[in-house]
């Protein structure tokens, strides 16, 4: 007897439809399972069989051949037991094989039945939504996350027994409810009045922030360098709906607990510098997101820049310019998203105390010139705003308080908005950091004078040509945070002030 049944398989950021087919038959008593399954998959079969087996169901030994479609998918993780479990019952005579129809399973199964959580439910809903099916059945711990759509009923499931009632209708079980939009982590961000002096740094912060650009912080130990970008998430508005379930579901393949809703917050990814390539951009023998990608629509910080090994930050060259992380395998290539700014910090030197007027540097130039040599030029290209951050003096110490987070928020949500206007609700990433050379040529125009200081800072500097079209999304950030108008002479001088750093320290 054959019985089939639709699941799902993680895929990338998304996940692939399986179809689960079960054929019994007369033969020695075994089970196979075909269809391009991993390891997890195979062991299904003896977790399958004492889960239905401590449900109450007596199943018959019979040969028993269960495939996985398309064969040349390979399905990983835990995410078939449900939908073996059911299609088993349907197809020895002990489950109406038509209650399988129309309807998405997906869950581990323990050995008493209970059906525990998988990763990705945000993506399974959705793949839900776009097969047209009638309900998706998910363990209760996924149901949140996945209902957070509200596009497709999603039921919660505690135990396989209780899938069973309910696909029968003795016992219907309701639809999660999706919950509130905003999920918070933390509840008191630091506050930027916190930190005393650097008005050029906060300067160069609200700057990066507004336009989603990416900064690098030049400075000796204690300097701010660190309490400076920890105060980054808190003036980045919240998340789009389009941008939060993106993040929601990057993070949901990876997170030990399953997110309970929409991710609201903007990610602030902070790697330790012996992050691995793979641990950096995403990969493996089944590829997951990296650190790049779980920082998609958010901020990856780097600090200590030079520490990192220099295959991992060349590695970010890709998603630093495209905004996505190509993932190339002998049986898959798989695209993950990472447009997110790069804030990152180092020391001028190894000691961290060249041009620091109270303490002698002892590095010898060559150690200076190999310490800096680790960053190398195209990386540094890619990063907008180069910002000195020199030592915090005992009278800046002792100043007042300055702006707040909340008012520096303000001013930078002002501004995104002037963005999400100029470039339409179709833009999935309405900020300046992404515009192309169309959006360039049209939101970019500079007035007379100040063309003749930008062919100035190119001849003089020895810019690159991106980092001359870098510089004109940096001035039309600070145009907008002026409100808007077009780009003058002022705005780029500050943008070309931000970009000069680089080579009076000869990086």
């Amino acid at each position: 007897m054959l019985a089939r049944a639709t699941a799902a398989t993680p895929w990338g950021i998304e996940a692939r439809p399986v179809q689960v087919e079960v054929d019994v038959h007369s033969g020695l008593p075994q089970v196979q399972i075909v269809g391009l399954p991993d390891a997890s998959v195979r062991e299904s079969r003896e977790r399958v069989r004492s889960a239905i087996k401590n449900c109450g169901f007596d199943l018959p030994p019979k040969s028993v051949v269960i495939n996985l479609a398309p064969a040349d998918l390979r399905k990983q993780g835990n995410h078939l037991d449900l939908a073996i479990a059911l299609t088993l019952l349907a197809a020895h005579g002990q489950l109406p094989q038509e209650v399988l129809a129309g309807r998405l399973l997906c869950g581990e199964l323990g050995l008493d039945g209970a059906v525990r959580s998988v990763r990705g439910g945000l993506a399974i809903s959705d793949l839900g939504h776009r097969l047209g099916v009638s309900e998706v059945l998910l363990p209760a711990p996924n149901a949140g996350e996945a209902a957070a759509l509200g596009t497709v009923p999603v039921i919660p499931i505690s135990s396989l027994a209780e899938a069973i009632r309910h696909l029968l209708g003795t016992d219907p079980l309701p639809a999660a409810l999706a919950p509130p939009l905003a999920v918070i982590t933390w509840s008191s961000p630091p506050d930027l009045a916190e930190v005393r002096g650097q008005e050029s740094a906060k300067r160069a912060l609200e700057v990066a922030a507004a336009g989603g650009h990416n900064l690098l912080f030049i400075g000796p130990p204690g300097s701010g360098k660190t309490m400076l970008a920890r105060r980054l998430p808190g003036i980045l508005p919240p998340l789009t709906l389009a941008e939060s379930i993106a993040v929601t579901k990057i993070h949901s393949l990876v997170a030990e607990e399953p997110p309970a809703g929409l991710l609201r917050e903007r990610p602030f990814r902070s790697p330790h510098t012996g992050t691995s390539t793979a641990g950096m951009i995403g990969g493996g023998p089944l590829p997951r997101p990296g650190e790049a990608s779980l920082a998609h629509n958010g901020v990856l910080f780097l600090d200590e820049l030079p520490e990192f090994r220099r295959d991992t930050l060349e590695a970010l060259r890709q998603p630093l310019e495209e905004g996505v992380v190509s993932v190339v395998r002998a049986r898959a290539h798989l695209l993950f998203p990472a447009r997110f700014s790069l804030l990152a910090a180092m020391n001028p030197c190894p000691c961290g105390h060249l041009g620091d007027p109270r303490y002698d540097c002892r590095c010898p130039p060559p150690l200076v010139e190999r310490y800096r040599g680790r960053v190398s030029g195209p990386l540094l290209d890619r990063i907008d705003l180069h910002v000195e951050v020199p030592a915090v003096t005992l009278r800046e110490l002792r100043t007042t308080a300055g702006e707040p987070t909340a008012l520096v928020a303000a001013r930078v949500e002002s501004a995104r908005a002037l963005q999400r206007e100029r470039f339409g609700p179709a833009t999935t990433t309405p900020i300046n950091a992404a515009m192309g050379p169309g959006d360039l040529a049209r939101h970019c125009t500079v007035e007379p004078s100040g063309r003749s200081l930008l062919d100035a800072a190119f001849e003089k500097l020895g810019l690159s040509a991106r980092a001359l079209d870098r510089i004109l999304k940096v001035a039309r950030t600070i145009a907008d945070l002026g409100g808007g108008g077009p780009i003058r002479a002022s705005h780029l001088a500050e943008a070309i002030q931000y970009r000069s750093l680089d080579r009076r320290v000869t990086l």
